[in-house]
């Protein structure tokens, strides 16, 4: 089936090879070396220090990997195992729990699974930690944010307590909409910090680690351990630049838009776009069908109109309701807020 349009951020529609190499050989200049202190690797190193204003930042060439290291690192440190985190955790969630298969390490969860992580749910946490971490925004419930002042408390409380603290930043750079500060003042807050480049910067994959010079000099023990010490990573590391070049510029936008279609959503009311206003391009959309009809009316749809408006979709509770999520970035910026609900209505159709 052929994908023509989508509303889905990880599509094939704008991840096709022939088209990615193309950005990249438009972008790179003839006479640029593949390693050494001018590559692509290193240029995205020290650009990545500078935005996030930390002393150095350390390519990985997965998140996976990436935040592992840093919880490690932290934990030796300290000499505690345990770290805190939102109950829905990336690293819970959707990593296989290598932090404990792989490190050892043992994951308090901290709050509620179905509302943001509070000050008074990480001072529940009884046994010392060796880090907690934020995931901004918190993925999993709909993309939520703490608020600012929040942030700060929760922050300086773990860090009062011995605990490092750490940010799970994969959507750092759509998280930034919302709290309207600088990168580095955002990272400020935290002793590492993790970006993602294939997400919303949209490139073949690849992250960063952030810290200071002593903690990156551990991490890049950990990175050859794991062996993620990749010798040839210049395309990973050319496709992030690429990103940060044309789209960190446009998520403004696409946050916009991301609040223009959940209020459509909203006022047709045959489905319900939550949080309602999003606070970053990720919201999820909670559907009045199970989730094995929807996948099968999303295939259905995709097949009549070429349209595809997820990847997956969430369970719920209640067996007759799901969700899926919407994370807007450029694939979706040519769909008007009314065709996306039209094309939900014809998705339910499909559905009952």
């Amino acid at each position: 089936m052929v994908v023509r349009r989508s509303l889905f951020l990880h599509s094939d529609l704008r991840r096709r090879p022939h088209g990615m190499l193309r950005s990249m050989l438009a972008q790179v200049d003839p006479d640029t070396p593949p390693h050494g202190p001018d590559g692509p690797v290193a240029v995205l190193e020290r650009r990545m220090a500078s935005l996030l204003g930390k002393d150095e930042a350390l390519f990985f060439p997965s998140g996976t990997m990436t935040q592992q290291v840093a919880l490690r690192v932290h934990a030796d440190r300290r000499g505690r195992p345990a770290f805190a985190a939102h109950p829905q955790s990336h690293l819970e969630v959707w990593e296989h729990r290598g932090y404990s298969v792989v490190h050892g390490l043992r994951f308090q969860p901290a709050g509620d699974r179905h509302r943001l992580m509070t000050l008074a749910d990480l001072a529940a946490v009884a046994e010392p930690l060796a880090a907690a971490v934020w995931e901004l925004p918190q993925r999993d419930i709909g993309g939520l944010l703490p608020e600012w002042d929040d942030l700060v408390a929760q922050t300086e409380a773990m860090r009062e307590s011995g605990a490092a603290v750490h940010l799970d930043g994969a959507r750092l750079w759509e998280a930034q909409t919302y709290y309207q500060r600088p990168f580095a003042e955002i990272v400020a807050l935290f002793d590492t910090a993790y970006v993602s480049f294939y997400k919303g910067l949209q490139g073949v994959g690849g992250a960063a680690l952030a810290g200071d010079t002593a903690l990156v000099a551990e991490a890049r023990v950990w990175r050859r351990r794991l062996g993620g010490d990749v010798y040839d990573a210049w395309p990973l590391a050319l496709t992030a630049l690429h990103g940060l070049d044309t789209l960190l510029p446009r998520l403004p936008a696409h946050r916009e838009h991301a609040v223009a279609i959940a209020a459509a959503i909203n006022a047709d009311g045959v489905a319900r776009a939550f949080p309602d206003p999003p606070q970053t391009p990720l919201f999820h959309v909670h559907l009045p069908v199970g989730p094995d009809a929807a996948m099968r009316a999303a295939d259905a749809l995709l097949a009549a109109d070429g349209v595809e408006l997820f990847g997956r979709v969430r369970s719920a509770p209640d067996p007759d309701r799901c969700s899926f999520e919407v994370s807007v970035g450029e694939n979706a910026m040519d769909l008007a807020p009314d065709e996306v609900v039209t094309f939900i209505r014809e998705l339910l159709r499909h559905a009952t």
